[in-house]
């Protein structure tokens, strides 16, 4: 059967990713994409651009009905994908920040219950969810069935939210007679050669290594903070590459030989070591720097008021500095068979895969 795909976060790093590799198969028929900002070069100039059509919009538009709703009951998708998410606090304005993505959810999962053709839904969640407090450990590797806690770390606690309400939504259409699969991924810090060198943007990585130098004074002011990366004793980081996120949802997406109601969440991560904060500044070229986690709150609070939430260390967010959320990513090998192509520090090190220049 030919393929329809609706994708949220079409302008965002994975949603743009997706759209640029999933169009290229042959039983995929239109490829709908949605974000708030404008279409990036990656869609515009992929070898299957004619599959691809674009709306710029807000998924938590008020006006819904007669805008992107609309266009998209028109377009009759047989998936949708949802990645987009205001992940970044907005300084001084968490109600707009709330009606973007939890408002803006709701509406996406209004279409997956209630259009016709719609049969499957990929939703991306979080591992922050799981929450970071002092008494987690190293050692301890969080499963789907450990619940997600409560936070003061808003990105985790409106994805905590929100995947509460997709399960109720979930089960109220089900009841109501909609046959289909929702499954959620839950993903460890992703990373790859396009989100490092094609998209340099604020983050952990970015700072460490230095590429944010030169973008700003105060990105600069950040570079020269961090000539020595700083460590906290739990910190730990867990990622997954690019490939294997693109072809994990593709595997969720296309599988053919499910049937039937399914609802699944599956913690997306490679199977190995994690990667520690010695091993951090190991592979930026820097000596580590032993902190506690009081020092890392000092800080995160300072620079979040001092540039106005330019430096992305909101309420909360210092916890994921501090305390260790690490998570077993086997279900979905266990389910599936699906086998992640590169280890937690490949994905983080080595300029490798489908993005690597001169591939």
């Amino acid at each position: 059967m030919k393929q329809r795909l609706f994708i949220t976060g079409g302008a965002g790093y994975i949603g743009a990713m997706l759209a640029d590799q999933l169009s290229a198969r042959e039983d995929v028929e239109a490829i709908l994409l949605l974000d708030k900002e404008p279409e990036t070069d990656l869609t515009k100039n992929t070898a299957h651009k004619d599959k691809i059509s674009y709306i710029q919009d807000n998924l938590g538009n008020t006006e819904t009905e007669s805008s992107w709703m609309k266009q998209v009951r028109d377009f009759a998708p047989t998936a949708i994908i949802h990645t987009a998410w205001q992940i970044r606090d907005i300084y001084g304005n968490l109600p707009l920040q709330r009606k973007w993505n939890i408002d803006g959810s709701n509406h996406v999962f209004d279409l997956v219950f209630t259009v016709p053709s719609v049969h499957r839904l990929v939703y991306f969640s979080t591992v922050a969810s799981y929450g970071a407090f002092p008494d987690n450990s190293i050692d301890y590797r969080y499963k789907e069935t450990d619940p997600f806690r409560v936070t003061d770390y808003n990105y985790a606690e409106e994805k905590r939210m929100v995947e509460e309400n997709l399960e109720k939504r979930y089960e109220e259409a089900k009841a109501s007679g909609w046959h289909g699969q929702v499954y959620l991924v839950r993903p460890a810090a992703i990373t790859g050669p396009r989100g490092r060198i094609d998209r340099v943007r604020f983050g952990l990585q970015s700072a460490l290594s230095g590429t944010l130098k030169g973008k700003s004074f105060i990105y600069s002011v950040i570079s020269a903070l961090v000539s020595w990366v700083p460590v906290t004793p739990k910190w730990l980081r867990q990622y997954i590459h690019e490939d294997d996120v693109n072809d994990i949802v593709e595997l969720l997406t296309f599988q053919h030989e499910v049937r039937g109601d399914i609802y699944e969440a599956f913690n997306i991560c490679p199977p190995g070591e994690v990667v520690l904060g010695k091993d951090m500044a190991r592979a930026v070229g820097k000596r580590t720097l032993p902190i506690q986690p009081w020092m890392a709150r000092l800080a995160f609070f300072f620079f979040w008021h001092v540039t106005r939430g330019k430096v992305p260390t909101s309420r909360g967010s210092w916890k994921g500095y501090s305390y260790p959320i690490a998570v077993d990513g086997s279900k979905l090998t266990e389910m599936y068979g699906y086998h992640y192509k590169y280890p937690s520090t490949e994905a983080f090190v080595k300029r490798i895969g489908r993005y690597a220049k001169g591939n």
